[in-house]
């Protein structure tokens, strides 16, 4: 599986054996806003230019015993993350749409009802 989505990530965090969420925004967006509970990497400006290696640099912090989703903006910096993650032996996915698609479904707006309906229809 390559992502999660935000309902299914909700209904994990309130289960016994809740996934590590690792969130790869800049401190000042995750300062602002971020998942309970998440831990802040701050790597997304540096995998966005293309520096992989301030991502591995810091694996040693993550667990590797447990599922990790990570989160990014809009999930696509995430995604490589994921890979990065992925190449090094860890069990990780996205969480798809990112923080704007956990806001929408938190706060139930139009624009993640409509994605979620496409995601119904298309898989």
């Amino acid at each position: 599986m390559g992502s999660i989505r935000p309902p299914e990530l909700e209904s994990r965090l309130e289960a016994d054996n809740e996934p590590f969420v690792l969130d790869i925004r800049p401190r000042r967006s995750y300062r602002s806003g971020s998942i309970a509970p998440s831990h802040n990497v701050p790597v997304y400006n540096d995998l966005r230019r293309g520096n992989d290696d301030a991502l591995c640099d810091r694996m040693d912090e993550l667990p590797r015993d447990r599922e990790i989703i990570v989160v990014c903006k809009q999930g696509i910096v995430a995604k490589r993350a994921r890979g990065l993650l992925t190449e090094a032996g860890y069990d990780a996915v996205t969480l798809a749409g990112g923080m704007g698609g956990w806001n929408g479904y938190r706060n139930g707006t139009l624009g993640y009802r409509v994605r979620a309906f496409v995601w119904r229809l298309f898989g």
